[in-house]
């Protein structure tokens, strides 16, 4: 992405990039890179060559707490208004963005065209807790109780993850693309994405899938990154009509 232009600032504190495409399309459409910016990026700069800006706001540490969610806001209203960003972006959820990119949704269902989860995070007790199949994260896993102010005995009543909120009001009519490895050993996609499709499909919700069956948690996204394009502006050309 190095031939656009590459805008880097703080926020209340927080590293914050905006890459601006060399001409933007109309409604000034934007891709919210919720984690990992630069990481299997084929979509990112497929959508930047059609004139969509990238954002990123460095949040890593919060594992989408409300302390998240209530920064990415302040990102959110920031680009919106000093640089005229659709209020409709499609945020990237990769890995633990999963939990970053449901969470602000669910707490600003009017800010966003839709998301795309990949091989998401969307319940800590699996990652970074380790509590099912998956190893556990420790040094991760004690940053995220101490975010979210859970003990080892009080998560396992912890109801605020995304998949417990897959079929939350808030949700209702979300545009929703799943692309996930069948054979995540770092965050079993039967403990996340397969659990929240199937809560959000019970409701009588959609989501859309694309599965790759021999793939681990790497390598994220698809080397061919058309369909993921193809959702990104559907969803956002929706929001204009």
């Amino acid at each position: 992405m190095d031939e656009n232009r590459r805008i880097e600032f703080s926020l209340n504190g927080r590293d914050a990039v905006l890459i601006c495409p060399d001409q933007p399309a109309p409604g000034m459409p934007w891709v919210w890179r919720a984690e990992f910016l630069g990481a299997f990026d084929y979509a990112d700069r497929a959508l930047l060559a059609r004139g969509w800006h990238v954002a990123y706001l460095h949040a890593s540490d919060l594992y989408g707490c409300p302390e998240a969610v209530e920064a990415m806001y302040g990102f959110y209203r920031h680009l919106t208004a000093e640089y005229a960003l659709s209020p409709s972006p499609v945020i990237f959820g990769f890995s633990r963005g999963g939990l970053y990119a449901v969470n602000f949704a669910l707490a600003h269902p009017g800010c966003f065209a839709a998301l795309y989860l990949d091989a998401p995070v969307l319940d800590i007790r699996s990652w970074p807790g380790g509590m099912g199949k998956a190893e556990r994260w420790p040094r991760e896993w004690a940053e995220c109780l101490t975010c979210y102010g859970l003990t080892e005995q009080t998560t396992v009543c912890f109801n605020q993850n995304p998949v417990d909120r897959a079929a939350d009001p808030a949700l209702k009519g979300a545009k929703i693309l799943l692309v996930a490895g069948l054979a995540d050993r770092v965050v079993p996609y039967e403990e996340n994405g397969a659990v929240f499709a199937a809560r959000r499909r019970a409701a009588g919700e959609t989501v859309e899938t694309i599965l790759k069956p021999d793939c681990d948690h790497h390598p994220h996204s698809l080397s061919d990154p058309s369909p993921i394009v193809r959702f990104a502006e559907d969803a956002f050309r929706e929001t204009q009509s």
